[in-house]
Order: structure tokens, then sequence, then C-alpha cells
């Protein structure tokens, strides 16, 4: 049952984070190339399949501590938290990719940073493997948020 709830989660992170893309397909080809871009901006196509690792990442975290035996508020709390951060990270590609927004999008993405920081602390409490496997989402949006912030400041 617990690797059943894993895979379920997997599969509904990995799919909110396909629709959420699906924003941005028009504006990757047509918008955002008219942007001025810093000079670590990485290539288009590494998006996508960093994306999908940390999707399932994410994923297998919160089936983790899911299916821990923490009591359940802890549980729901760190879920609550990890439901709040992942809204926020679909906002996020509707605020830059589809207003083409990236002052609003800035804003937002500060605070899903935040709501990151704070499930990875909640599920660290919960399941260290849980915390651990968010590490990395916590250090790919922190390098989305100076990106983000650099392409609002230089085309404004």
């Amino acid at each position: 049952m617990k690797i059943l709830k894993i895979i379920l989660l997997v599969v509904v992170c990995t799919t909110l984070g396909y629709l959420s893309g699906m924003v941005t397909r028009d504006s990757i080809t047509t918008w955002y190339p008219t942007l001025v871009k810093p000079v670590f901006n990485p290539p288009n196509w590494i998006f996508a399949p960093v994306w999908t690792l940390l999707y399932i990442m994410m994923g297998i975290a919160a089936g983790l501590v899911w299916t821990s035996d923490s009591d359940e508020k802890t549980v729901k709390k760190a879920l609550g938290f990890f439901a709040i951060q992942f809204a926020l990270n679909v906002i996020w590609s509707y605020l830059f990719f589809g207003l083409h927004n990236p002052l609003l999008a800035l804003i937002e993405i500060v605070l899903l940073l935040l709501m990151i920081f704070e499930t990875y602390n909640q599920f660290k409490r919960i399941d260290k493997l849980a915390g651990f496997l968010l590490i990395p989402y916590l250090a790919w949006v922190s390098f989305a948020t100076i990106l983000n912030a650099s392409i609002w400041w230089l085309n404004r």
C-alpha cells in the first residue's frame, strides 16, 4: 500500500507539473526569446528534464510523509505546506509565462521559496529522506528566483 501511495503522488505531481508547463509552451517560442536574459540563463531544453526529475522527487517525498508513522496532525500539517507550495509552483508559470509579468512572478516566487523551505523543515522532522529529496527543488527554485529577478531587472 505504501508504494501505491508514493506512486500516486508521483503521478499527481508530474501530471500537474506537465499541465502547468502547457501555459509556457507558446510563450517559450514567442515572448520569452524577446526578453533580455542574464549570461547564466540555462538553455531552454534543460527545464523539462530538470522539472520532471524534481516533480518525481517531490512526489516521492510527499508519499514518504503521507505513509509515515508520525501522528496524523503532524502529517496533515506537513502535507498542507506541500499543497500550498505546489499551488504556488503552478501559479508561477501562469504569472511569468501566461501573463508575461516577471515582477509579479518574482514576488510570488519569493513566497514559493519560503513555502518550499517550510515544507522541507516539516518533511525532515517526519522523514529525513523526504526532507533530503526536497533539497534539489529548494536549490533549483533559489536559482530560478535569481534568474527571475535578473530577467525582471534587465527588462523593466
